[in-house]
């Protein structure tokens, strides 16, 4: 789910009938009938259901099918429509934020450095390698060259690329209070995150370059040599 799609869905929940409907849902341990849902907000039934199925819709509840009665077999009723809120996190910042990245590589090198790699190596190592990760699952791109290319998986990851003289300059840095807070070990993290990317997407002649500037990401993408 892109940043519009997260934004659209916590949208859902300004309406405040479909709000109180999610809270009851998400504060149940069981999955709930629209009838349960409707008791609980004090609506009817056809409106809960009006609502919660828009809830489904911007992929905030889910729902699952079930006999109540716990019974099986001929006579047992059709089974029940119940509604769960959804395992996924939904998170919205603009600009866009990625601190479970960054968690992910730290946690990752801090594994690694229990093996008795150095803790710096074992930085750079894990996050070389996942940036090979997030080039091998990027979409295919239609994009007319490899800077094009770049942008768009760097775009994905919260950077917002700007293309300038041949280059990429990256406006955004998706790690921004962890960077001002420990700026050598998330930027270097960071270096060596879109030097991945850049070999994952098989671009030799394209370097990551430590470049920090006041408010924006502290790499650029620019011309090997």
């Amino acid at each position: 789910m892109d940043i519009t799609e997260q934004v659209s869905s916590i949208g859902t929940l300004a309406d405040d009938t479909r709000r109180a409907l999610y809270e009851h849902v998400a504060g149940q341990p069981e999955p709930v009938s629209r009838e349960s849902a409707a008791n609980a907000v004090g609506i009817a039934p056809h409106m809960a259901r009006f609502h919660l199925d828009k809830l489904v819709e911007a992929g905030l509840l889910e729902t699952e099918f079930r006999r109540l009665t716990g019974r099986s077999g001929p006579g047992a009723g059709r089974p029940s429509k119940l509604y769960r809120r959804v395992d996924q996190t939904i998170s919205v910042s603009l600009p866009e934020r990625r601190y479970d990245l960054v968690g992910h590589l730290l946690a990752g090198a801090i594994e690694r450095a229990a093996g008795g790699t150095a803790l710096d190596e074992a930085v750079a190592e894990v996050a070389r390698d996942e940036g090979r990760v997030i080039a091998a699952s990027a979409p295919a791109s239609g994009a007319p060259d490899d800077l094009d290319r770049v942008a768009g998986v760097l775009a994905a990851q919260g950077f917002e690329p700007r293309e300038e003289d041949g280059a990429l300059t990256l406006a955004n840095c998706p790690f921004d209070s962890l960077a001002r807070e420990h700026t050598e070990l998330v930027c270097s993290a960071n270096l060596a995150l879109i030097g991945g990317i850049l070999e994952g997407m098989d671009c030799p002649h394209l370097h990551a370059h430590g470049e920090p500037h006041a408010g924006q990401c502290c790499v650029a993408i620019r011309p090997a040599g």
